[in-house]
């Protein structure tokens, strides 16, 4: 190899030319024939960019024939023949490397073994079914070194620390063209969790034990330790966690755990401001404390005012069994609405358990509703007591505001009694469901519906509140029409005695929408869309559609929707601006 690299340095050094170049311009072109595919995308790669000094060409020249020749053993070319074509012509010179790759070296032995208590480990037993060693394959040397450092990896993640690669050696015969691969995997005993030492905190132990996703004594798993400091993050008591192996003091092979936790802030406080079309402008304030007292309560305040529905929430939320998967929230609430063509005011205290699974969430829930309306000049007002249960689970893949995939779904029944304190026996039922699909690349799939019922004791549909009745229309229903202006329609006479139609609370709600998106950037995509439904009283449903097209923004917290869509109808529609922020769910 030395008699090659002083043969072209004397090449290089006889050569007369130009000893200076612009700088930052390439001063050789070269070019690479006779490969293709992987073999060619890497040689390309090992190869890089073209020099753009002198002396960087020289470099380049005497060892690019090097390159070529390790770039092609590395997917198991030990035979290529090179050979290289200088053109001098100033102030760009050329290089034709021409190669011919030869017979590639197969595998011929493969001897891959697992010793220890790992050899029963499942994760180990799938790491050895996809070993990409097979007897007449192709050797690779970038396979051969990924799943080396697979194979140690997963030792150290699932707590075998005294791990050690006995043997790991690769036997190539460019003559026969043929490789022998011995990789012998010695695991030693596997560690398992010791003490949890957790740093000054003012909570009760046993909210930290029902936390910790593991036990001491459970065999090690570095994804348990994740586990362990997400949900430590997520319980939003802490603004800081770090969990640190003490690997020194372990003893009969557990290890011990120092668990430093930083405390939240004991008050923070959120302002917002926001628009929509359906809301028109929005300032909110939200005030939380995470951490009142040492059981883990914790609460949350929110004050919002917009024209069309300012309100106020406070939510009191008490741990059970679990600080994040069984939590008691009471909860008040006062808020002014606009339904149709009804003015609402609702007063409520209510109580609800949510209690979180691998996949669904539950919740068991009683609310004493009291609400006044208004239609026209006459005046309304009811008191409910509602217990109800509610199920729902959302899977997605993708970025976590603009999914690429996903399925949403949510049940909720509530009932009404006069036997509980209600002034109306009722029955309501609604269901939702959103679904994403990304069937190619720059290609996106949105579709939505929404279903409900509600069933009232007696024939007076006065005793119906608006909050509890259904509406469509706004951004996340029909966008063609304005918000809650679809519903159930009465007449009433006016003050000079002519008739008037106004917009009450239907009974019976079904709306679905059908959304197609295409990316021109990363960051901008147009959608076309379809919306229709309506809400209604039984056998009284008459399908609205509002079809429509607009242009979308992903910005950091989701995506920035300008739309224009049209509430087709008997008499013609009007095209209406639609304006929202964040993802589909």
């Amino acid at each position: 190899m030395w008699y090659r690299c002083i043969f072209c340095l004397l090449t290089l050094w006889l050569l007369p030319g130009s000893v200076a170049a612009e700088s930052g311009k390439p001063v050789l072109e070269y070019r690479v024939t006779g490969l293709e595919g992987n073999l060619r995308r890497n040689v390309l790669a090992w190869l890089g960019d073209p020099p753009d000094s002198v002396q960087a060409r020289l470099n380049f020249l005497v060892t690019a024939r090097e390159r070529v020749e390790d770039s092609l053993k590395a997917l198991g070319y030990y035979n290529a023949r090179i050979s290289t074509t200088i053109k001098r012509t100033d102030p760009v010179w050329s290089l034709e490397i021409s190669v011919d790759p030869g017979e590639p070296v197969l595998i011929r032995e493969a001897t891959v073994q697992v010793t220890g208590p790992a050899l029963e480990d499942p994760r180990f037993e799938e790491l050895l079914a996809r070993a990409p060693f097979r007897k007449g394959d192709v050797f690779n040397h970038g396979d051969y070194d990924k799943f080396k450092n697979e194979l140690l990896n997963l030792g150290q993640q699932r707590g075998y620390f005294d791990a050690r690669l006995r043997q790991h050696r690769v036997e190539v015969n460019p003559v026969s063209d043929t490789a022998d691969i011995v990789l012998l995997y010695e695991s030693g005993p596997r560690f398992r969790f010791g003490p949890v030492q957790y740093g000054d905190t003012r909570l009760e132990p046993s909210l930290l034990a029902a936390i910790q996703p593991f036990r001491e004594g459970d065999f090690f798993e570095q994804s348990k330790l994740q586990a362990l400091q997400a949900a430590l993050q997520r319980t939003r008591y802490f603004s800081g966690v770090l969990i640190k192996p003490e690997f020194a003091e372990v003893s009969d092979y557990r290890v011990p755990l120092k668990v430093t936790l930083h405390p939240a802030n004991r008050h923070g406080f959120d302002v917002g401001l926001g628009y929509s079309t359906d809301t028109q402008a929005r300032v909110s304030m939200v005030w939380r404390t995470p951490l009142i007292n040492r059981y883990g309560h914790s609460q949350e305040t929110r004050i919002a005012w917009s024209e069309v529905n300012p309100g106020g929430r406070f939510v009191y939320s008490i741990p059970l069994q679990h600080p994040l998967n069984d939590v008691l929230h009471l909860t008040a609430r006062v808020e002014d609405d606009k339904y149709g063509d009804q003015d609402s005011r609702q007063q409520e205290v209510g109580i609800q358990r949510e209690m979180r699974g691998s996949r669904w969430l539950s919740s068991y829930s009683a609310r004493v509703l009291e609400e006044s309306w208004q239609v026209k000049n006459t005046q309304y007002s009811n008191l409910y007591t509602l217990p109800g249960i509610s199920f729902s689970s959302s899977d997605r893949s993708g970025n976590i505001v603009d999914p690429s995939g996903g399925f949403s779904q949510l049940y909720k029944i509530e009932v009404g009694s006069e036997a509980l304190g209600s002034d109306v026996d009722l029955l309501r039922a609604t269901a939702n469901f959103s679904y994403i699909l990304t069937p190619w690349p720059a290609h996106r799939v949105v579709t939505r519906a929404a279903l409900g019922a509600v069933f009232i004791s007696g024939p007076d549909r006065r005793n119906l509140a608006p909050s509890l009745g259904f509406f469509a229309g706004g951004s996340q229903s029909i966008r063609g029409y304005g918000y809650q202006s679809l519903g159930k329609e009465i007449e009433v006479l006016r003050d000079n005695g002519t008739p008037q139609a106004l917009t009450v609370a239907a009974d019976r709600l079904l709306t679905g929408t059908l959304e197609y998106q295409y990316y021109f950037t990363p960051r901008w995509r147009g959608a076309v869309f379809i919306d229709a439904g309506d809400a209604f009283d039984e056998g009284g449903f008459d399908a609205k559609y509002g079809p429509g097209f607009g242009v979308h923004y992903l910005s950091p917290v989701g995506a920035v929707r300008l739309e224009l869509a049209n509430g087709v109808s008997e008499n013609g529609g009007d095209w209406r601006l639609v304006v929202n922020i964040g993802a589909e769910f």
